[in-house]
């Protein structure tokens, strides 16, 4: 039996295991599958969270140390195929509206025959003669 003195603190004597390489390798390939956290391993075989990290430095084929990992909700690929997509829904949109012009312009022009005059607007000309205020109106002349 063991006696304390009074000042002194049973302490607890750490006990040393280690584990197999394969084992370590089993387990980083467990983690980097996301079949188990690193949290999980060091609970379950009360293991540091360090070591986890380390096995996985070591043993691990894609989660290196030092690397940074960038994780994208989509990938390049993904958003050129979405441009392109929009880009053709664009110019099916403008093959419409082009055509809704044309057929407004050929209406024009036959109601234009139909009634005997131009009524298509021309930019650049006067007002119609007795719409809105001119000087005579105002002057009284």
């Amino acid at each position: 039996m063991v006696t304390l003195r009074k000042n002194q603190v049973r302490r607890k004597i750490k006990e040393l295991r280690y584990f197999s390489e394969s084992f370590k390798k089993d387990i980083v390939r467990q983690i980097e599958q996301d079949l188990i956290t690193v949290t999980q391993v060091s609970r379950e075989y009360k293991v540091t969270r360090s070591s986890v990290y380390k096995w996985i430095y070591k043993y691990s084929k894609f989660l290196k140390k030092g690397y940074k990992y960038v994780v994208e909700p989509e990938s390049d690929t993904k958003k050129i195929e979405y441009l392109r997509e929009r880009l053709k829904e664009m110019e099916r949109t403008l093959g419409q509206k082009q055509l809704q012009l044309d057929f407004l312009e050929k209406l024009i022009e036959f109601s234009s025959e139909d009634v005997g005059y131009d009524i298509k607007k021309k930019h650049g000309s006067g007002p119609y003669p007795g719409f809105g205020k001119t000087e005579k109106n105002i002057t009284g002349k």
